[in-house]
């Protein structure tokens, strides 16, 4: 049995309800897109990816999501809106980045206050996946076991992802936990755009921006980084063109 086996049947001691969707980006790989429409809103087969991301994480269980904004805050700030008046979960918080982008940590880290948890999910608004035999967001939650883990990350096969040309970014031992790709190597694993973290990750920062990536490294000097391989496959949608890959990949579901 591995890690993630036992921290599946113990990992429930720590309930976590919400989530931190990173959303302040600039897009820039999908200009011109971009110049006008915030990636997150930028629609997959009819659903902006914003909506089939919070959507995922209403059916999870998460009832909270906090949304940071940067670039056209307001086109983001007016489709949450209008989610709350049609009373779509989850609920859902801003935390404003118009003065300044922090990145993914820095942007976490101001966000702090408002998530107000011990752990919690962090997700990259434009986080895209087909589905397996099983719901990837609740399978990560019930795996997550704060004893031994500060972080869990979820991680996709690199031959299996659609729209990612990379080398990878992890090895995973048989007990889950991660280890950073080599230089000059390819690694098996992408990160799939979504980790569940622990609150006291948040410790000894930087000012202003910074990359959650530093905390990750963090938790692998301590061997406490590990991984939940996505069930299903990996939709990198990272430019214009990768958008009519991602739909066709869903379109495949039938």
């Amino acid at each position: 049995m591995t890690m993630i086996d036992t921290a599946s049947r113990i990992g429930k001691t720590l309930r976590i309800d919400t989530a931190m969707v990173l959303a302040a980006g600039e897009g820039r790989r999908m200009r011109p897109l971009t110049d006008r429409k915030p990636k997150p809103l930028a629609e997959v087969a009819g659903c902006s990816l914003l909506d089939r991301l919070l959507d995922r994480l209403a059916a999870a269980g998460i009832a909270r999501a906090v949304v940071n904004v940067h670039h056209l805050a307001d086109q983001i700030e007016d489709r949450l809106a209008e989610r709350r008046a049609e009373g779509r979960a989850p609920e859902t918080l801003v935390s404003d980045e118009r003065d300044v982008l922090l990145e993914t940590g820095g942007g976490t880290a101001r966000a702090l206050p408002l998530l107000q948890r011990d752990a919690f999910l962090v997700c990259n608004a434009d986080t895209l996946w087909r589905r397996g035999m099983g719901d990837p967001l609740r399978d990560m939650l019930d795996a997550f076991d704060p004893a031994v883990m500060d972080c869990l990350l979820m991680v996709a096969p690199t031959v299996t992802a659609v729209g990612y040309d990379g080398p990878g970014d992890f090895t995973m031992d048989a007990d889950g936990r991660l280890s950073r790709r080599q230089e000059l190597r390819v690694a098996p694993f992408v990160y799939a755009g979504c980790a569940v973290m622990k609150a006291d990750l948040f410790t000894d920062l930087p000012d202003g921006a910074f990359s959650l990536n530093l905390l990750w490294d963090r938790a692998i000097e301590k061997e406490r980084l590990f991984g939940a391989r996505l069930d299903g496959q990996f939709l990198h949608v990272g430019t214009v063109p990768a958008i009519a890959e991602a739909e066709a990949a869903l379109a495949d579901l039938g």
